[in-house]
């Protein structure tokens, strides 16, 4: 398989994802296969909850907005990212976290933000950060292990305080990586856990194990750990794309962030082609402050091949 149809996938598969679990957004397990039976027969991009068919939530907006920003800056410019995100922030999108959006309308400068929140409120181990990083992933998967998980971490940051989060993106970065160079990225755990700070190790190896089940979660699965957890389940448990976003929205709960966080592993794991076209033809993802633009399709496509696809 080309790198170009594994960083599509990722960056298209977290999109569909996002657009698929949304309608069923803190439903309970099960609701998924319970409206649509027999997988296949299509329909499943129904809308629902305030979205409509196909329509991304603000997961794949700031991904597309970190994206961009990558491109436009030629490189990781926190500050350009971080303003965009308060202009996204500013323009009152149908979702956002409550944890990014306290940090975004704080009124604090882009590095002190985040931390001054979360020594405030010492909460800020959310999946938000995480949900974001399909975009960030396929682009610095090039430039190697360390500088793509120190990329994950210090992006992470801008929102989320606790270090949780920073740790949790950054293992989805490399998980992205290493399946873009062909290796099996549930082999290559052990490793990355090794470069995950000692103080959540522990706790990103037991979701992470191969015998760890998401009804064994201590928190909510919008917690970034339990998310991270259920997604890379998800992967290992099924055998195909459609399959695993299946079983993640299946969860319920936080369900258009795990199938997001699902989708960007098994997009980059199986590749574009193996998303349904039913799923990605009505996708769409409007950018709320950015003068009204919609992206489809062909401008995701773009964005994955100019990011290092």
């Amino acid at each position: 398989m080309n790198r170009f149809q594994q960083a599509a996938g990722a960056v298209v598969g977290s999109a569909v994802g996002d657009a698929l679990g949304a309608p069923f957004e803190f439903g309970p397990p099960g609701a998924f296969s319970a409206r649509f039976p027999v997988p296949g027969a299509g329909g499943e991009m129904c809308g629902g909850g305030g979205w409509d068919s196909g329509e991304a939530t603000d997961d794949t907006q700031m991904a597309v907005l970190v994206g961009e920003s990558l491109l436009e800056r030629g490189g990781l410019d926190l500050p350009d990212v971080f303003a965009r995100f308060q202009r996204w922030a500013a323009a009152e999108p149908k979702d956002i976290g409550l944890q990014t959006e306290a940090v975004l309308t704080n009124g604090m400068p882009w590095d002190l933000a985040a931390p001054i929140h979360f020594q405030v409120s010492q909460r800020a181990a959310g999946n938000g950060s995480l949900m974001r990083a399909s975009t960030s992933a396929v682009h610095f998967a090039a430039a190697g292990r360390e500088a793509t998980m120190d990329a994950a971490r210090r992006i992470a940051a801008l929102t989320h305080g606790d270090r949780a989060a920073w740790e949790g993106t950054a293992i989805f970065h490399e998980l992205v990586r290493v399946t873009l160079e062909d290796t099996d990225p549930l082999a290559a755990l052990p490793d990355i856990l090794a470069l995950v700070h000692p103080d959540h190790r522990t706790r990103y190896a037991t979701v992470l194990a191969p015998d760890w089940h998401p009804d064994q979660a201590t928190e909510f699965n919008g917690a970034v750990w339990p998310c991270l957890g259920s997604a890379v389940w998800a992967l290992r448990t099924t055998a195909g794309f459609e399959e695993a976003l299946r079983a993640a929205i299946d969860l319920g709960g936080d369900t258009d962030t795990v199938a997001a966080v699902t989708g960007g592993l098994a997009g980059a794991y199986y590749g574009l082609d193996a998303i349904p076209a039913r799923w990605t033809d009505p996708l769409h993802v409007p950018l709320p402050g950015f003068d009204g633009r919609v992206l489809r399709l062909p401008d995701l496509l773009r964005l994955a091949r100019s990011l290092g696809g």
